[in-house]
């Protein structure tokens, strides 16, 4: 009997492995979403033409339902505790993260993308959102302790560092010379580029993340 019982249980977990695995297969063969940065070269009804950072143009269109968010100026003065914030970050020897942009999240916004990852604007940059813990005064700028819920960094903030907030903003918005960024552009099986959120820099400004 024990052994029947032993048997049933591998063919079980060896069918629950068998699942996962090809579960996991499914997930990687699905398209991936892209980022795309760059700036408007012309706009053709629902769609757009992005030259992209790295000199390639990327043709994308916009679903009927397009949100179009701004991106503009704000201050280090409106990062407080408590406040919901983005830090693109580079690592630096001692374990803290060196500012190289902060966004500050609306209220509505709270909780979006929380955590810690490699982020792909500069080689070994990072991503970390996250609640503002404490703000310290600093001799070359400010130091910011931010928590999210696996863990927390300390970021050090110059007075060089770009600091933008996210406002509400329309389709006028995406004409020829504006700079965006597309977070989760996804290829369709035609291989053309489609999403539903654009993030556009307001009165000229390319966003900083």
């Amino acid at each position: 009997m024990s052994r029947s019982i032993s048997f049933i249980t591998r063919i079980g977990a060896g069918t629950v492995l068998a699942a996962s695995l090809l579960a996991s297969a499914a997930w990687a063969q699905q398209p991936q979403p892209i980022r795309i940065r760059g700036t408007i070269e012309s706009v053709d009804g629902a769609n757009i033409t992005v030259k992209a950072r790295d000199g390639e143009e990327r043709k994308v269109h916009l679903t009927d339902n397009v949100s179009v968010t701004g991106i503009t100026k704000t201050t280090l003065a409106d990062i407080k505790p408590g406040s919901y914030i983005g830090v693109t970050g580079q690592p630096q020897a001692d374990g803290t993260q060196k500012a190289i942009a902060i966004h500050i999240f609306p209220e509505a916004m709270r909780g979006t993308g929380e955590g810690f990852r490699p982020w792909d604007l500069r080689p070994n940059s990072t991503m970390t959102n996250a609640t503002v813990d404490q703000k310290v005064e600093a001799t070359d700028g400010q130091t910011l302790t931010v928590k999210y819920k696996d863990g927390e960094k300390k970021v050090t903030v110059t007075p060089d560092t770009p600091i933008v907030t996210f406002v509400p903003s329309t389709r006028a918005e995406l004409k020829a010379g504006a700079k965006v960024i597309i977070m989760g552009a996804s290829k369709k099986e035609d291989g053309t580029l489609e999403t539903a959120r654009v993030n556009v820099g307001l009165d000229g400004l390319t966003p900083p993340m």
